[in-house]
């Protein structure tokens, strides 16, 4: 038995049937046969939304003064980010860590980070642009990920195509067999993707001096929809 193949979709063949049992006698009435099969469709999709992070670092002998210091960046940059209302932004981690050197004086050091997300990716690096080049904040991350109403309108077109294909493959299993149908028992739709944000580290994204910041490659991500189930097959036909 051999399955056709077709783009991104396969599938799993399997048979089973009741037998007599040794030393009643008699033979078991049969069960009725089943096909167990998986049909799976995938697409990749462009990216459309972005994350970055940027934080604000202070050093210095007083922790009060390196918290100041940072607070007052973080309390700027988030001042900046209203003006740009197509960028979502909120605070993060808070630091601070004492620094000791030998043969030099302890310090202090203060970090807050701050996260941004937009599906306006020249909005947002503009913004992730002005607030390094202006406002003092280093980038820590950066990366990509579909929105989820943009999964789920891929999912949805993949669960109908998967579902065909799994009905395709049901019907020509109870073909190839001399069934004379079949009709669908358990059946199960599970999904997946690899859109996950991931941090990509860079020192820059764009330059802010009135021009427009660098194009950004959001890439794709790759989605998924496998059906698996059991086909019960109706009584062969009279040959």
């Amino acid at each position: 038995m051999s399955c056709l193949r077709r783009r991104s979709i396969r599938c799993i063949i399997g048979l089973a049937f009741a037998v007599a049992l040794p030393g009643s006698g008699f033979a078991q009435i049969p069960e009725q046969p089943v096909v167990s099969l998986s049909a799976s469709a995938s697409m990749s999709v462009s990216n459309d939304r972005l994350q970055a992070w940027l934080r604000a670092e202070a050093e210095s002998a007083s922790p009060a003064t390196a918290a100041a210091q940072v607070n007052t960046l973080i309390a700027k940059a988030l001042a900046e980010a209203k003006q740009y209302p197509a960028v979502k932004t909120a605070t993060a981690g808070y630091s601070t860590q004492q620094v000791a050197e030998k043969g030099k004086p302890t310090r202090w050091r203060v970090t807050q980070t701050i996260g941004m997300e937009s599906g306006d990716f020249t909005a947002a690096a503009t913004l992730i642009s002005k607030l390094q080049d202006e406002g003092g904040l280093l980038l820590s991350g950066m990366g990509f990920s579909l929105a989820e109403s943009s999964r789920r309108a891929a999912e949805d077109a993949l669960t109908q195509q998967a579902v065909k294909s799994w009905q395709a493959r049901a019907q020509q299993a109870s073909q190839a067999l001399g069934f004379a149908g079949w009709r669908t028992g358990r059946v199960s739709v599970q999904t997946g993707d690899t859109s996950r944000p991931y941090p990509v580290m860079r020192g820059q994204v764009a330059s802010y001096a009135g021009a427009a910041p660098v194009a950004l490659e959001a890439g794709t991500s790759d989605v998924s929809v496998t059906v698996t189930g059991d086909a019960l097959l109706e009584q062969p036909r009279p040959r």
